[in-house]
């Protein structure tokens, strides 16, 4: 997953593509070609609507990630990747470098898909938000639980107030990490600078989703520790408390049990629904038995094609980005509350 920023010397190379499956005006430039961005470009190719270009820094990778897929265009530097006239752009670098890497797009005029986190700070937020206005242009962060099925029908439901207002959210996440992301001690997730820690590599997408379902989080107070990951120090453990309006709220999350099971569940006034991420299914109670909706069938990269038609919908205006900036801005600043709280020992307003 070694999402890599861009400080070496450019170079650009065009090779023959007679695999380009395209015939849509959509050109995605993906910045940064690491596991994640590497899922990008397989998942837009999927979708059959867009052509592909790439930017990496890294020599070797950026080669077998061209060579994989048939890319034509694969640049070292983003100037020279921007002149190949994108329409939009993938900011898949380590979180740190997101700021620079999508103002910089935006000011050349793209739309933009930026990986979750947005960033590991509010600098440079504000100045992307006005420019991304200025420009018209559309701007989702990547949270990809938000192109779930079952949990966009478990959020429509809720909405329906066929249950009631919700009251309580409860989180519950774990995965072990040595089996799913072996190259986590080589990766951004060793440091917090750059968007490592459990908070905000994997808590986030918790938090994002909770305030799709109820709302958004006004505080927080939040204990994490690292527990068992050998070779790293942030924290693979974390327990939180949050406040969305009227709606009482944990998460508990860890990176190192054995099952890898992730819920959401949602106590509403006259009823409860639950979300099972593990199981692509949801489900709900008033009384007796639970009643299930039948499971989603999930491949490796459905949520991410999901996510990819999604965006290139939201660019034709068929349809509003999954998670649009500021829904993405409001949960960066929640991860630094949380942040915060673990520092502090203390509740922590969002702001």
């Amino acid at each position: 997953m070694g999402r890599k920023s861009y400080q070496t010397p450019p170079s650009c190379t065009l090779t023959p593509n007679h695999s380009m499956r395209s015939t849509s005006s959509h050109h995605v430039l993906v910045v940064g070609v690491g596991s994640i961005g590497e899922r990008h470009v397989r998942c837009f190719l999927a979708t059959g609507r867009t052509r592909v270009s790439i930017c990496e820094i890294n020599p070797t990778l950026r080669a077998e990630v061209a060579g994989r897929y048939s890319i034509e265009q694969h640049c070292s530097g983003l100037d020279e990747a921007l002149a190949q006239a994108p329409t939009a752009a993938v900011v898949a670098v380590p979180a740190h470098r997101h700021m620079p890497v999508a103002q910089q797009a935006a000011e050349a005029g793209l739309d933009l898909l930026i990986e979750k986190p947005l960033s590991v700070a509010l600098e440079g937020t504000d100045r992307l938000r006005q420019t991304v206005a200025r420009q018209g242009r559309v701007a989702a962060v990547a949270y990809v639980y938000r192109a779930h099925p079952a949990l966009a029908a478990m959020k429509r439901a809720i909405g329906s107030g066929r249950w009631g207002a919700p009251v309580e959210l409860v989180a519950v996440a774990g995965q072990h990490f040595p089996t799913y992301r072996p190259a986590y001690r080589e990766i951004y997730y060793r440091d917090r600078a750059t968007g490592g820690g459990a908070i905000q590599d994997a808590l986030t997408h918790l938090l994002n989703a909770g305030e799709w379902l109820v709302g958004p989080v006004d505080r927080v107070v939040a204990d994490a520790a690292h527990q068992v990951l050998p070779g790293v120090e942030v924290e693979d453990t974390v327990h939180l408390l949050a406040r969305q309006g009227t709606v009482l709220a944990s998460y508990a999350l860890n990176q190192h049990q054995g099952p890898n099971e992730n819920s959401i569940t949602v106590v509403c006034q006259r009823g409860t629904v639950r979300f099972e991420y593990h199981r692509h299914r949801w489900q709900w109670m008033t009384d007796g038995d639970w009643q299930s909706q039948p499971s989603v069938g999930m491949e490796r990269d459905t949520l991410f094609i999901r996510q990819a038609e999604s965006f290139l919908d939201a660019i034709e205006q068929r349809a509003g980005p999954l998670c649009n900036l500021d829904e993405g801005l409001q949960t960066l600043r929640v991860n630094l509350a949380s942040l915060e709280s673990v520092g502090q020992g203390q509740w922590v307003n969002v702001r």
